[in-house]
């Protein structure tokens, strides 16, 4: 008779609640930082037709809707804004305008919400005219890095005085961590945090995410400073760099799909890790739901907690919302 097993770890499973107390991993609504989406104009709340369940608000209602997160223990926004083309240019100068949209929202956010936390986004492309995350050079067509930092030094700014709690540099320009800090800390800016999209990927799962800000890029992409997918050690350069330049925190872009370099940026800093659960993740989990072919609850619940399991300590998603009533039904 063949030999019985000696190690059994069906034992560790075998009911809810010692499954519970050898649980890993724990999501908890602290864990979340929910994009929200902001457009001119007053009670307006336009559902994304790509991103289900998602929507554009104006001012007054995203004002509201950050109420109705707070009643359930999300306390992190990262507002993005979709400007009217009539604002945009070539230098993104609306982005450092005080009484601009995105400005002053943010301002009022803080007025009636003093104590949430607001991650502001800096990268030109929802100003810019070419629809590009840094200066593009009229003849050829380069993005040109270096003119670029100092649009994104004010643009940082700006958002400081309005109120910002975290910096977000989405850009991907060489140095522009160390060139902000050095803004900020130069305008008596010092307590404001940097969260670096350090990892940030030229990936197919955006479009949803350009459906609702209309900030596809005029001609051309964004490989020459977004990251390769196949690369993977090139992320640890890009850590070191930003760890170099003063980051307080750093993120990888996007989530699902790259939980290995999550991993490795995990086992390579004492820094906080963040990872964005981005447009495209969420719209397949939807889909798929609504189609009948995946259980969308259980699903978004996996997709967090693998995010969380590979090593982030915060997740961007928009899933964040939904997620937080389930984990308060518990």
């Amino acid at each position: 008779m063949p030999q019985l097993p000696t190690h059994r770890p069906r034992r560790n499973r075998k009911s809810q609640v010692i499954r519970d107390m050898v649980q890993e991993t724990r999501l908890t609504t602290h864990d979340f930082i929910y994009p929200l989406f902001l457009i001119e104009g007053q009670n307006q709340q336009l559902e994304i037709h790509s991103m289900p369940g998602i929507h554009r608000f104006t001012a007054d209602r995203l004002i509201d809707e950050i109420g109705r997160c707070v009643e359930l223990g999300i306390h992190t926004f990262a507002p993005f804004p979709a400007i009217n083309d009539a604002l945009k240019d070539r230098l993104a100068k609306e982005s450092a305008n005080p009484e601009g949209l995105y400005l002053k929202t943010i301002a009022d956010i803080k007025r009636q919400f003093p104590d949430v936390v607001l991650m502001t986004d800096v990268a030109m492309d929802p100003y810019s005219s070419d629809g590009h995350d840094g200066v593009v050079d009229a003849e050829s067509g380069e993005i040109l890095n270096d003119a670029s930092l100092e649009v994104l030094g004010q643009m940082a700014l700006a958002q400081a005085r309005a109120g910002a709690d975290i910096i977000g540099p989405s850009d991907m320009m060489d140095g522009r961590v160390a060139w902000i800090r050095e803004v900020l800390d130069q305008n008596a800016f010092g307590h404001v945090s940097i969260m670096s999209y350090t990892a940030k990927y030229a990936s197919a799962f955006y479009g949803p995410f350009r459906d609702a800000l209309d900030s596809a890029p005029k001609r051309g992409d964004k490989k020459s400073y977004q990251m390769n997918p196949a690369n993977r050690r090139e992320a640890l350069r890009e850590l070191a760099l930003d760890e170099a330049e003063g980051a307080d925190m750093v993120m990888v872009k996007p989530a699902l799909s790259y939980l290995d370099v999550i991993l490795d940026v995990k086992n390579h800093t004492n820094l906080p890790v963040t990872a964005y659960n981005v447009s495209g993740e969420y719209a397949m989990v939807k889909a798929a739901a609504r189609n009948g072919w995946l259980d969308g609850e259980k699903t978004m619940m996996e997709v967090l907690t693998s995010i969380k399991r590979a090593g982030a300590d915060a997740i961007l998603t928009y899933f964040a919302k939904e997620a937080a009533a389930v984990l308060r039904r518990g």
